[in-house]
């Protein structure tokens, strides 16, 4: 996809990958980028940086979303690419609290689930559109230290993967982005964990790849290349990779992300 005079929707756009997402796409000349946050100011100081419009919006709520979504096509047009990008983390194993499980899996798996279905017939009535999800490494790796991240990432991709695969043939691309750390705010106080092994990448880098997975049509978006060869040893041998994460989960475990 060429994002020169596209309409896009950024979610999670107050921060992090997300502001810069708002900023790489900017760049690549797009129409208009509406730039949703919870953080209401967040989401209007990016929307001021990138000449977009902000939108405060909780994506733990589909009705939040729906309402979003119809709204950026009543005001502005007809929607390209929806990056579904806001995320959340927490450590601990199954013990951790239910409101956590609940709140990981809303924002990291079901507000994928309902961007999809309020965007997506949409786009396939008018020929076709781009997702952009962003999960994570541990969808692919799991997570040492959080099992509701883990899980829920592997969620997110494992939808990512059927949206793909079910409505290619309808014209949707998909593209789901799975970084190892990034410097952003989820890293705070993790900097030393298991994430940041392979090293703290910037939200541009992450932009920047995005924008080349977006530009070939990729699916699988790893800004950090090291990912791909850990899912090779996973897939060669399961149960030696199950070992060389047990060692890892000796040094990290407690350290969380």
């Amino acid at each position: 996809m060429d994002l020169a005079g596209k309409i896009i929707i950024v979610t999670g756009a107050a921060h992090g990958i997300g502001r810069a997402l708002c900023h790489a796409f900017t760049a690549q000349g797009a129409k208009a980028i509406a730039c949703v946050d919870r953080d209401t100011e967040g989401a209007q100081l990016v929307a001021s940086e990138v000449n977009g419009l902000p939108f405060t919006v909780d994506v733990s709520s589909e009705d939040q979303i729906a309402a979003m979504i119809a709204e950026v096509e009543e005001r502005i047009g007809p929607i390209d690419l929806f990056c579904s990008n806001a995320g959340v983390f927490v450590p601990g194993g199954a013990e951790a609290p239910n409101d956590d499980w609940q709140r990981l899996w809303d924002i990291n798996v079901m507000a994928h689930v309902w961007a999809a279905r309020h965007v997506v017939p949409r786009m396939i009535a008018r020929g076709g559109g781009y997702l952009l999800n962003t999960a994570s490494a541990a969808g692919l790796l799991n997570q040492i230290g959080s099992a509701p991240y883990g899980v829920t990432k592997h969620a997110a991709v494992g939808l990512a993967e059927w949206l793909a695969m079910t409505h290619g043939d309808d014209g949707i691309k998909v593209s789901v982005l799975c970084p190892q750390a990034v410097r952003t705010a989820m890293i705070d106080g993790f900097e030393d964990g298991v994430a940041a092994i392979d090293g703290l990448l910037e939200p541009e880098d992450i932009a920047a790849a995005c924008v080349t997975a977006i530009h070939d049509e990729t699916f699988l978006v790893l800004p950090h290349a090291g990912v791909l060869d850990y899912m090779r040893h996973k897939t060669a041998d399961y149960d030696r990779w199950i070992g060389g994460m047990r060692k890892l989960n000796r040094v990290y475990g407690a350290k969380g992300s």
